[in-house]
Protein backbone atom coordinates (compact mmCIF):
# COMPACT_ATOMS: atom_id res chain seq x y z
CA UNK A 1 0.00 0.00 0.00
CA UNK A 2 1.11 3.53 -0.78
CA UNK A 3 0.26 6.71 1.12
CA UNK A 4 -0.84 9.93 -0.54
CA UNK A 5 -3.42 12.65 0.03
CA UNK A 6 -6.02 14.87 -1.57
CA UNK A 7 -3.76 17.87 -1.96
CA UNK A 8 -6.23 20.71 -1.52
CA UNK A 9 -6.90 19.49 2.01
CA UNK A 10 -3.47 20.97 2.84
CA UNK A 11 -4.39 24.31 1.27
CA UNK A 12 -5.77 25.78 -1.91
CA UNK A 13 -2.46 27.05 -3.33
CA UNK A 14 -0.10 24.87 -5.33
CA UNK A 15 2.68 26.10 -3.03
CA UNK A 16 0.97 24.69 0.07
CA UNK A 17 0.13 21.44 -1.68
CA UNK A 18 3.69 20.82 -2.84
CA UNK A 19 5.22 21.87 0.47
CA UNK A 20 2.96 19.58 2.52
CA UNK A 21 3.66 16.52 0.40
CA UNK A 22 7.39 17.18 0.46
CA UNK A 23 7.26 17.55 4.24
CA UNK A 24 5.48 14.20 4.49
CA UNK A 25 8.00 12.58 2.15
CA UNK A 26 5.33 11.65 -0.38
CA UNK A 27 6.15 11.87 -4.08
CA UNK A 28 2.52 11.68 -5.26
CA UNK A 29 -0.66 13.66 -4.71
CA UNK A 30 -4.33 13.25 -5.53
CA UNK A 31 -5.32 16.44 -7.37
CA UNK A 32 -8.77 17.94 -6.88
CA UNK A 33 -8.90 21.75 -6.64
CA UNK A 34 -5.92 24.08 -6.93
CA UNK A 35 -5.13 27.78 -7.00
CA UNK A 36 -2.14 28.67 -9.18
CA UNK A 37 -0.59 32.15 -8.99
CA UNK A 38 -3.18 34.81 -9.91
CA UNK A 39 -5.72 32.35 -11.26
CA UNK A 40 -8.86 31.52 -9.28
CA UNK A 41 -9.07 28.31 -7.28
CA UNK A 42 -10.78 25.62 -9.32
CA UNK A 43 -11.13 21.97 -10.26
CA UNK A 44 -8.02 20.53 -11.88
CA UNK A 45 -10.02 19.71 -15.01
CA UNK A 46 -11.81 23.07 -15.18
CA UNK A 47 -9.10 25.68 -14.47
CA UNK A 48 -7.90 27.68 -17.52
CA UNK A 49 -5.29 26.10 -19.79
CA UNK A 50 -2.65 28.59 -18.68
CA UNK A 51 -3.25 27.71 -15.02
CA UNK A 52 -3.08 24.01 -15.76
CA UNK A 53 0.17 24.48 -17.72
CA UNK A 54 1.69 26.22 -14.72
CA UNK A 55 0.35 23.56 -12.34
CA UNK A 56 1.95 20.81 -14.41
CA UNK A 57 5.24 22.67 -14.57
CA UNK A 58 5.32 23.24 -10.80
CA UNK A 59 4.68 19.62 -9.82
CA UNK A 60 7.19 18.34 -12.34
CA UNK A 61 9.81 20.71 -10.96
CA UNK A 62 8.96 19.45 -7.46
CA UNK A 63 9.25 15.80 -8.49
CA UNK A 64 5.64 15.08 -7.54
CA UNK A 65 3.35 12.89 -9.63
CA UNK A 66 -0.45 13.02 -9.75
CA UNK A 67 -1.56 9.50 -8.91
CA UNK A 68 -5.24 10.32 -9.27
CA UNK A 69 -7.77 13.07 -9.90
CA UNK A 70 -10.68 13.81 -7.60
CA UNK A 71 -12.99 15.05 -10.33
CA UNK A 72 -16.34 16.79 -9.86
CA UNK A 73 -17.91 14.50 -12.47
CA UNK A 74 -21.39 13.43 -11.34
CA UNK A 75 -20.71 14.63 -7.80
CA UNK A 76 -23.13 15.93 -5.14
CA UNK A 77 -23.19 19.37 -6.80
CA UNK A 78 -24.44 17.93 -10.13
CA UNK A 79 -28.12 17.15 -10.69
CA UNK A 80 -29.25 14.14 -12.68
CA UNK A 81 -31.79 16.46 -14.37
CA UNK A 82 -28.99 18.57 -15.89
CA UNK A 83 -28.10 17.93 -19.56
CA UNK A 84 -25.69 15.02 -19.95
CA UNK A 85 -23.63 17.14 -22.35
CA UNK A 86 -22.32 19.07 -19.32
CA UNK A 87 -20.90 15.86 -17.88
CA UNK A 88 -19.49 14.66 -21.18
CA UNK A 89 -17.65 17.95 -21.65
CA UNK A 90 -16.12 17.55 -18.19
CA UNK A 91 -15.11 13.99 -19.02
CA UNK A 92 -13.40 15.12 -22.21
CA UNK A 93 -11.43 17.87 -20.48
CA UNK A 94 -10.51 15.54 -17.63
CA UNK A 95 -9.22 12.82 -19.97
CA UNK A 96 -7.06 15.28 -21.90
CA UNK A 97 -5.44 16.63 -18.74
CA UNK A 98 -4.99 13.24 -17.10
CA UNK A 99 -3.17 12.00 -20.19
CA UNK A 100 -0.76 14.93 -19.89
CA UNK A 101 -0.23 14.09 -16.22
CA UNK A 102 0.00 10.34 -16.95
CA UNK A 103 -2.53 9.85 -14.16
CA UNK A 104 -4.58 6.67 -14.19
CA UNK A 105 -7.33 6.94 -11.54
CA UNK A 106 -10.27 9.37 -11.55
CA UNK A 107 -12.94 9.69 -8.86
CA UNK A 108 -16.53 9.95 -10.12
CA UNK A 109 -20.00 9.80 -8.55
CA UNK A 110 -23.59 9.11 -9.61
CA UNK A 111 -25.13 12.57 -9.14
CA UNK A 112 -26.84 14.25 -6.21
CA UNK A 113 -29.69 12.66 -4.28
CA UNK A 114 -32.99 14.15 -5.47
CA UNK A 115 -34.77 15.99 -2.65
CA UNK A 116 -37.67 18.38 -2.21
CA UNK A 117 -37.42 21.88 -0.72
CA UNK A 118 -37.60 20.41 2.80
CA UNK A 119 -34.61 18.08 2.15
CA UNK A 120 -36.81 15.00 1.97
CA UNK A 121 -35.76 12.36 -0.57
CA UNK A 122 -37.97 12.24 -3.64
CA UNK A 123 -39.59 8.86 -4.42
CA UNK A 124 -38.20 8.87 -7.95
CA UNK A 125 -34.40 8.98 -7.94
CA UNK A 126 -34.25 8.38 -11.73
CA UNK A 127 -32.02 5.30 -11.35
CA UNK A 128 -32.18 4.24 -15.01
CA UNK A 129 -30.85 7.59 -16.16
CA UNK A 130 -28.07 7.42 -13.59
CA UNK A 131 -26.99 3.92 -14.63
CA UNK A 132 -26.91 4.86 -18.31
CA UNK A 133 -24.80 7.94 -17.62
CA UNK A 134 -22.34 6.22 -15.30
CA UNK A 135 -21.91 3.36 -17.79
CA UNK A 136 -21.00 5.88 -20.49
CA UNK A 137 -18.68 7.84 -18.18
CA UNK A 138 -16.93 4.63 -17.19
CA UNK A 139 -16.64 3.51 -20.83
CA UNK A 140 -15.07 6.78 -21.98
CA UNK A 141 -12.44 6.73 -19.27
CA UNK A 142 -11.72 3.04 -19.85
CA UNK A 143 -11.25 3.65 -23.58
CA UNK A 144 -8.67 6.29 -22.64
CA UNK A 145 -6.79 3.85 -20.39
CA UNK A 146 -8.02 5.51 -17.19
CA UNK A 147 -9.76 3.74 -14.29
CA UNK A 148 -12.91 5.50 -13.11
CA UNK A 149 -13.62 4.82 -9.42
CA UNK A 150 -17.07 5.51 -8.01
CA UNK A 151 -17.12 6.94 -4.47
CA UNK A 152 -19.51 5.99 -1.68
CA UNK A 153 -20.42 9.61 -1.02
CA UNK A 154 -23.48 11.87 -1.17
CA UNK A 155 -24.84 10.41 -4.39
CA UNK A 156 -27.11 7.60 -5.53
CA UNK A 157 -24.50 4.84 -5.17
CA UNK A 158 -23.73 6.04 -1.66
CA UNK A 159 -27.28 6.00 -0.30
CA UNK A 160 -26.82 2.63 1.38
CA UNK A 161 -25.45 -0.89 0.86
CA UNK A 162 -28.24 -1.97 -1.49
CA UNK A 163 -27.80 1.14 -3.62
CA UNK A 164 -24.09 0.36 -3.90
CA UNK A 165 -24.92 -3.24 -4.87
CA UNK A 166 -27.33 -1.98 -7.50
CA UNK A 167 -24.73 0.37 -8.98
CA UNK A 168 -22.18 -2.45 -9.03
CA UNK A 169 -24.59 -4.71 -10.87
CA UNK A 170 -25.73 -2.05 -13.34
CA UNK A 171 -22.22 -0.87 -14.25
CA UNK A 172 -20.26 -4.11 -14.69
CA UNK A 173 -16.52 -3.86 -14.30
CA UNK A 174 -16.51 -0.39 -12.75
CA UNK A 175 -14.10 0.07 -9.85
CA UNK A 176 -14.74 1.95 -6.62
CA UNK A 177 -12.98 4.27 -4.21
CA UNK A 178 -14.04 3.46 -0.66
CA UNK A 179 -14.06 6.39 1.77
CA UNK A 180 -13.85 5.19 5.36
CA UNK A 181 -15.46 8.31 6.81
CA UNK A 182 -18.39 8.85 4.45
CA UNK A 183 -20.70 6.27 6.09
CA UNK A 184 -20.35 8.14 9.40
CA UNK A 185 -22.33 11.12 8.05
CA UNK A 186 -24.44 9.47 5.33
CA UNK A 187 -27.80 7.96 6.20
CA UNK A 188 -28.68 4.39 5.29
CA UNK A 189 -31.66 4.68 2.96
CA UNK A 190 -32.06 0.89 3.06
CA UNK A 191 -33.40 1.19 6.61
CA UNK A 192 -36.70 2.58 7.86
CA UNK A 193 -37.21 6.35 7.99
CA UNK A 194 -35.85 8.18 10.00
CA UNK A 195 -32.78 6.69 8.40
CA UNK A 196 -29.92 5.77 10.76
CA UNK A 197 -26.31 6.49 9.84
CA UNK A 198 -24.54 3.88 7.75
CA UNK A 199 -22.27 1.17 9.12
CA UNK A 200 -18.79 1.70 7.59
CA UNK A 201 -17.89 -1.98 7.84
CA UNK A 202 -21.11 -3.05 6.10
CA UNK A 203 -20.53 -0.61 3.24
CA UNK A 204 -16.91 -1.68 2.99
CA UNK A 205 -17.88 -5.35 2.69
CA UNK A 206 -20.20 -4.57 -0.25
CA UNK A 207 -17.63 -2.47 -2.09
CA UNK A 208 -14.48 -4.41 -1.12
CA UNK A 209 -14.26 -6.71 -4.19
CA UNK A 210 -14.30 -3.65 -6.46
CA UNK A 211 -11.93 -1.31 -4.59
CA UNK A 212 -9.11 0.27 -6.61
CA UNK A 213 -8.51 3.33 -4.41
CA UNK A 214 -9.16 4.31 -0.78
CA UNK A 215 -9.86 7.65 0.91
CA UNK A 216 -9.00 7.90 4.59
CA UNK A 217 -11.35 10.04 6.65
CA UNK A 218 -12.81 9.59 10.12
CA UNK A 219 -15.28 11.27 12.43
CA UNK A 220 -18.04 11.02 15.02
CA UNK A 221 -21.65 11.76 14.18
CA UNK A 222 -23.09 14.48 16.42
CA UNK A 223 -26.90 14.09 16.57
CA UNK A 224 -27.30 17.39 18.40
CA UNK A 225 -25.74 19.45 15.60
CA UNK A 226 -26.68 17.08 12.79
CA UNK A 227 -23.07 17.17 11.60
CA UNK A 228 -19.97 15.04 11.71
CA UNK A 229 -17.15 16.03 14.05
CA UNK A 230 -14.11 14.99 12.03
CA UNK A 231 -11.23 13.32 13.85
CA UNK A 232 -7.80 11.94 13.13
CA UNK A 233 -7.83 8.52 11.47
CA UNK A 234 -8.66 5.77 13.94
CA UNK A 235 -10.20 8.11 16.52
CA UNK A 236 -13.75 8.16 15.15
CA UNK A 237 -16.54 5.83 14.05
CA UNK A 238 -15.16 5.05 10.59
CA UNK A 239 -13.56 1.75 11.69
CA UNK A 240 -10.38 2.91 9.93
CA UNK A 241 -7.95 0.56 11.69
CA UNK A 242 -10.17 -2.47 11.12
CA UNK A 243 -10.62 -1.63 7.43
CA UNK A 244 -6.94 -0.87 6.80
CA UNK A 245 -5.95 -4.08 8.60
CA UNK A 246 -8.37 -6.03 6.39
CA UNK A 247 -7.03 -4.34 3.27
CA UNK A 248 -3.53 -5.41 4.29
CA UNK A 249 -4.65 -9.00 4.85
CA UNK A 250 -6.44 -8.99 1.49
CA UNK A 251 -3.30 -7.94 -0.41
CA UNK A 252 -4.53 -4.48 -1.40
CA UNK A 253 -1.62 -2.67 -3.10
CA UNK A 254 -3.25 0.61 -4.13
CA UNK A 255 -3.22 4.06 -2.54
CA UNK A 256 -4.51 5.16 0.84
CA UNK A 257 -5.28 8.84 0.25
CA UNK A 258 -5.89 11.04 3.29
CA UNK A 259 -8.81 13.49 3.27
CA UNK A 260 -8.67 14.86 6.83
CA UNK A 261 -11.46 17.48 6.95
CA UNK A 262 -10.25 18.25 10.50
CA UNK A 263 -9.46 21.93 9.81
CA UNK A 264 -11.48 22.52 6.64
CA UNK A 265 -14.28 20.69 4.85
CA UNK A 266 -14.00 20.83 1.06
CA UNK A 267 -17.74 21.28 0.44
CA UNK A 268 -18.48 23.45 3.49
CA UNK A 269 -20.20 26.64 2.35
CA UNK A 270 -20.01 28.43 5.70
CA UNK A 271 -18.73 32.01 5.48
CA UNK A 272 -15.39 33.03 6.88
CA UNK A 273 -12.81 33.07 4.11
CA UNK A 274 -9.25 31.88 4.14
CA UNK A 275 -7.41 33.93 6.73
CA UNK A 276 -3.67 33.43 7.18
CA UNK A 277 -4.29 31.79 10.56
CA UNK A 278 -6.85 29.36 9.15
CA UNK A 279 -4.55 28.55 6.25
CA UNK A 280 -1.72 27.72 8.67
CA UNK A 281 -4.06 25.60 10.77
CA UNK A 282 -5.24 23.72 7.70
CA UNK A 283 -1.69 23.07 6.49
CA UNK A 284 -0.38 22.02 9.89
CA UNK A 285 -3.32 19.71 10.55
CA UNK A 286 -2.82 18.02 7.17
CA UNK A 287 0.83 17.27 7.91
CA UNK A 288 0.02 16.07 11.44
CA UNK A 289 -2.76 13.89 10.10
CA UNK A 290 -0.49 12.38 7.45
CA UNK A 291 2.21 11.56 9.98
CA UNK A 292 -0.26 10.11 12.45
CA UNK A 293 -1.89 7.95 9.80
CA UNK A 294 1.50 6.73 8.55
CA UNK A 295 2.22 5.69 12.15
CA UNK A 296 -1.09 3.85 12.35
CA UNK A 297 -0.32 1.96 9.13
CA UNK A 298 3.17 1.06 10.37
CA UNK A 299 1.77 -0.25 13.65
CA UNK A 300 -0.86 -2.35 11.89
CA UNK A 301 1.78 -3.73 9.56
CA UNK A 302 4.08 -4.60 12.45
CA UNK A 303 1.24 -6.34 14.30
CA UNK A 304 0.39 -8.36 11.18
CA UNK A 305 4.01 -9.55 10.88
CA UNK A 306 4.19 -10.77 14.48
Amino acid sequence: MKLTGIADEAGSSIDAQIRAHRELGWDTMEARFVQVEDFDNGSIHEIPDAAFDRFQQRIEEAGIRVCGVGSTIGNWAHRIEDPFEITLSEVGRCIARMKRLESKIVRIMSYAIRQDDDKNDLPDQMPRERFERVREINRRFADAGITAVHENCMNYGGMGPDFAREMIEEVPGMKWVFDTGNPVFNRDRNKENPFPMQDPWEMYQVIKPHIAHVHIKDGIWNPETGKCDFTFAGEGEGKVARIVEDLMASGYDGYLSIEPHVAAVFHDTAPGGDSAAKAREQYDSYVRYGRAFAGLVDNLGAAARR
